[in-house]
């Protein structure tokens, strides 16, 4: 059998992209996985073709650190119109229902955010990427079908409401996944009595990583244009910065070396419970692990190199 050819460069690191608005986040990974000519790559949770923002990207290794991303507080700014709903909750649906906001006010608003703190049960919209008898809902929902939803619990654990002018305000918003913007502002609207939709969304926060490291993607074609790819990759973040708000355990020679086969060990002064980034020589990472009820620390993700 011939050699198999290899399909593109074994690069790793975690680029955080500002996803422009109008393509899915799914063709600006494509975009960016090209420009890099990286053998592999994913994002950490899908952005609306309307939103722009945060969009982290995991190349090579750091893909396995993906999940934990996903599953990470997320942070928006947002802009909700009052008085209409639409058929998606935001800009790019029909108007559905126009009401007056005649009779909202700054502190009713602020009244009503009060009311969506902490945990919750959100329904999620039918335009959604989540999956029913294997069909995408927003697939169902664009040949006009409606199904049944399980209600999923979320957290919000802040909504900073930045300016309000009618028939619009702005709002920072700090959430765990799995929430829907969308359908918290067509909440809110429903709250106020006049109906509402999201007409922008910025993501500008996914775990540990804010807005303040973005790169744009005409950034990375132009350096890719002009062959500056060194520049390319200096622009990529170690492995473990996506889980730089975690505890870290270094492990000595011995403990490093049961612990790639798969063993658990004892390590003095780890953490109790919970997740946690593990190093070899203190520089080296090796990847995840998790602490378990005896105390010992049990290697959960390893990567299958350094770095």
């Amino acid at each position: 059998m011939g050699r198999r050819r290899n399909r593109g460069r074994n690069i790793s690191g975690v680029l955080l992209l500002d996803k422009p608005e109008g393509i899915t986040s799914n063709k600006a990974l494509q975009e960016i996985k090209f420009l890099f000519k990286a053998a592999k790559a994913g994002h950490t949770g899908s952005l609306d073709p309307l939103a722009t923002g945060l969009l982290p990207i995991c190349f090579g290794e750091a893909t396995k650190m993906s999940a934990f991303l996903l599953d990470a507080d997320k942070h928006y700014r947002v802009t909700v119109k009052l008085g209409e709903t639409t058929t998606t909750g935001d800009a790019e649906g029909e108007i559905l229902e126009t009401a007056s906001t005649d009779g909202v006010t700054e502190a009713a608003l602020l009244e009503v955010l009060q009311e969506f703190f902490g945990e919750q049960q959100q329904l999620p919209p039918m335009y959604s990427a989540i999956k029913h008898k294997g069909e995408r809902l927003y697939k169902l929902a664009r040949q006009g079908i409606e199904v049944e939803r399980e209600p999923r619990t979320i957290h919000i654990h802040a909504l900073n409401l930045l300016s309000f002018d009618l028939p619009e305000f702005e709002m920072d918003v700090h959430c765990s996944k799995g929430t829907y913007v969308r359908t918290l502002a067509e909440d809110i609207g429903a709250k106020l009595g006049c109906g509402a939709y999201v007409c922008g969304l910025r993501r500008t926060g996914v775990g540990p990583f804010d807005d303040q490291s973005m790169v744009t993607l005409e950034q990375v074609k132009e350096d890719f244009e002009a062959r500056r790819f060194a520049e390319m990759d200096a622009l990529l973040l170690p492995l473990e910065s996506a889980l730089s708000d975690w505890p870290e355990i270094n492990l000595t020679p011995d403990a490093a070396f049961y612990l790639k086969q798969g063993q658990p060990v004892l390590v003095p002064k780890a953490p109790t419970s919970g997740w946690v980034r593990l190093y070899a020589n203190e520089v080296d990472f090796l990847g995840v692990g998790q602490i378990l009820d005896d105390g010992r620390v049990a290697p959960k993700r390893l990567l299958q190199t350094n770095h």
